[in-house]
């Protein structure tokens, strides 16, 4: 592969999407960080993202303004409560009040507009569904419908100079997988955010899906998770 290849990374300063861009960069990718700030309640990811994105070199972070609160209809953009203490089995079962609607495709979509301007054919984006809450667009159909939808959307792909193809490395890999795979890639742990509903100074709340299959994910790894979650 040419050492110089673009790819667009879409990174919200968790553990998959840092592991991603992780892995981007192992492939020797020129990476061009995406993260959002869309209304999220948990918008402290946004500086997590950006310290990843600096700590793994990153080429370029861009963090583009969408404001997702206009439609609302999730726990991350409303006044809704996000669900705490869930069991492995309600995380598997239904489409939790955390899912934003449409957030990965409008992502995708803006990471395919970078693309397009960058000359990149490739888009990486940390989705998983192995241990995670139950989001339609994280699942493998989202993503190879999404592909061929670009490939026909965009000018480079009518006119056959690039085939944008999306990389989802992590999408079959359990969440222990992602860790032992992140630490093995030098991911600074530390760095990373996960938490959907985190207190005034950004601390994990230790109890929403993202926190428990975090913890889950250190606990299987046999890996100690660096940051502090209440007792």
């Amino acid at each position: 592969m040419n050492p110089q290849a673009k790819a667009i990374c879409l990174l919200s300063g968790g553990l998959d999407s840092s592991t991603c861009l992780a892995i981007a960069r192992s492939r020797q990718f020129a990476c061009y960080t995406l993260s959002f700030d869309y209304g999220q309640r948990h918008r402290v990811e946004l500086d997590a993202a950006r310290r990843i994105a600096a700590s793994l070199g990153a080429e370029e972070h861009r963090v583009v303004p969408i404001d997702l609160r206009a439609f609302g209809g999730s726990a991350l953009t409303s006044e809704i409560a996000v669900p705490k203490g869930r069991s492995a089995y309600e995380m598997g079962h239904g489409i939790p009040i955390t899912y934003v609607p449409a957030r990965n495709t409008i992502f995708l979509s803006f990471a395919l507009a970078w693309a397009e301007v960058l000359g990149a054919s490739d888009i990486f984006l940390g989705v998983n569904a192995i241990d995670y809450s139950g989001y339609p667009d994280c699942r493998p159909e989202f993503i190879a419908a999404f592909e061929s939808m670009a490939n026909l959307a965009t000018k480079a792909g009518v006119e056959g100079t690039t085939t944008i193809k999306v990389h989802t490395p992590l999408l079959h890999l359990s969440k222990a997988d992602i860790v032992e795979l992140g630490a093995s890639l030098h991911v600074d742990f530390s760095l990373t955010h996960s938490c959907y509903d985190p207190d005034s100074a950004g601390r994990p709340c230790g109890e929403c899906d993202s926190c428990i299959l975090r913890k889950k994910g250190f606990a299987e790894a046999g890996l100690a998770d660096p940051l502090e979650y209440p007792t």
